[in-house]
């Protein structure tokens, strides 16, 4: 039997919605009206031949005399098309217009990557060199980490899909989202997981690179430490870490060059090919992780094959690649100038 309370409650959400879908109504009667008034202005333009052309003049992003151009006004051209290729929205289904999103979502990733595959990577190198008892368990682990680099990536995308989305987003909608369902809210992909998958794609890298760092520490070091009274974390906290950090920074310098670079996982674990929200915005929280994002790698693919125009296209694909490969070197750069200035604190300290 209805309640009164329950029946007061169901009112207002049918006056809500029928509130919601008069100004939804409303707002598509206005963008037709506004399409329609669109249509009615025509540029039209004719060739050498007598061809006509006719161009509806919301589609004309810029207009200008390219024969009549001197070099400064070539330069505002040629700036004028970068900064809307970096700063504006895609259109006409990607074809034209900017990558702002792909580029924000890729950085972000590859960023968010690093934060987590770093730490647990240096963890797990620590415990098998330092604290691990080395015997036949422990080379079993080895073999089983450097058998991990091989596996290919499109693996780990099903098994980020079935446990990062499904067990964990599931787990996570049930108990904080229940009143959401069946709409997912954590369940399906998106940037944390995305980073996450890619975390564990790349962590063997970062796990044999800090081990090969931490073992290329001279044992007489170690002994000194331990001469002076040091405890073991002591040790490893001021003499192993810093003298291993640069290879640490290598091992997380490979991880970000082939995490950056990763499609197919991120088309089963968050990557779409347009996202009109950013995992990043001015509302409360400011950071929305579960929300899915565009990848550069992903755009350069849907661009290149799955486009209707795959060669009025080209431009695009050509250039959004360049994008990709100057984001993976000036990332590369960054952390090899924080490896080199590390170096040469540890080197000036023992000196």
């Amino acid at each position: 039997m209805e309640s009164p309370a329950w029946k007061a409650k169901s009112d207002a959400l049918a006056r809500v919605e029928a509130a919601a879908n008069d100004e939804l109504a409303r707002i598509r009667a206005e963008i037709d009206a506004l399409d329609r008034e669109n249509a009615r202005h025509e540029l039209v333009l004719s060739t050498v031949d007598g061809t006509e052309k006719p161009l509806i003049l919301a589609d004309i992003v810029r207009a200008y005399p390219a024969n009549q151009l001197g070099f400064l006004g070539k330069a505002g051209v040629y700036v004028s098309r970068w900064r809307e290729f970096l700063c504006d929205d895609p259109r006409e289904a990607n074809s034209e217009g900017g990558v702002f999103p792909a580029l924000f979502g890729t950085v972000t990733m590859t960023l968010l990557m690093s934060l987590v595959v770093v730490p647990f990577g240096v963890l797990a190198a620590l415990y098998l060199r330092e604290y691990a008892r080395q015997g036949l368990l422990i080379s079993a682990v080895r073999v089983a980490v450097n058998n991990l680099a091989g596996v290919p990536s499109i693996v780990f995308g099903v098994f980020g899909l079935g446990f990062f989305c499904y067990i964990l987003g599931g787990g996570i909608d049930r108990l904080f989202y229940a009143a959401k369902l069946p709409s997912p809210t954590y369940g399906s992909g998106g940037l944390f997981w995305a980073a996450l998958t890619l975390a564990l794609l790349t962590l063997p890298v970062v796990i044999v690179a800090t081990e090969e760092a931490i073992a290329a520490v001279p044992s007489s070091m170690r002994e000194g430490s331990y001469a002076c009274g040091a405890t073991k974390w002591q040790t490893i906290r001021r003499i192993v870490l810093p003298k291993a950090a640069p290879g640490i920074m290598t091992g997380m310098i490979l991880a970000i060059a082939r995490g950056a670079g990763e499609v197919a996982p991120l088309m089963l674990v968050g990557a779409v090919k347009l996202a009109p929200e950013l995992p990043i915005d001015g509302y409360w929280p400011f950071v929305h992780p579960e929300r899915s994002f565009m990848h550069l790698g992903f755009h350069i693919y849907d661009l290149g094959f799955q486009s209707q125009n795959s060669e009025a296209a080209r431009p695009m694909v050509y250039t959004t690649t360049l994008l990709l490969i100057s984001i993976i070197v000036a990332l590369n750069l960054l952390a090899v100038w924080a490896r080199t200035r590390l170096r040469k604190r540890i080197q000036g300290a023992v000196i």
